[in-house]
């Protein structure tokens, strides 16, 4: 199964990429902490290590560890703007709970 990202979301890296200057892409992995366990971790990255997977959606690669991959395996990133609000959007089909807040996952 692979990572995949909406056009949106894809939009929204590629601007900061740019802005940035510098990078190849997106790093997505899990923590764990939160009340239900895991916890998403989002941040550019600029090399791939060995043990990283590499997916390449919207011309940009999203790479993952190969420990992340088990909870992250299918996920589709989104990225949505409503009023004030703006902020990506998990849609993993591994999690079987939430905390109430959004800030953490249990799979």
């Amino acid at each position: 199964m692979s990572i995949t990202m909406t056009d949106s979301a894809a939009a929204h890296v590629r601007r900061h990429l740019d802005q940035r200057g510098k990078g190849i892409g997106l790093r997505l992995a899990v923590r764990t902490t939160g009340c239900s366990g895991l916890a998403y971790v989002l941040e550019f990255a600029d090399e791939v290590a060995a043990n990283d997977e590499v997916f390449e959606d919207h011309d940009l690669k999203v790479i993952v560890d190969k420990k992340s991959l088990v909870y992250l395996a299918g996920t589709e990133l989104d990225f949505q703007k409503e009023g004030l609000n703006e902020g990506f959007l998990f849609r993993n089909p591994n999690v079987k709970d939430e905390c109430g807040c959004g800030e953490s996952f249990t799979i």
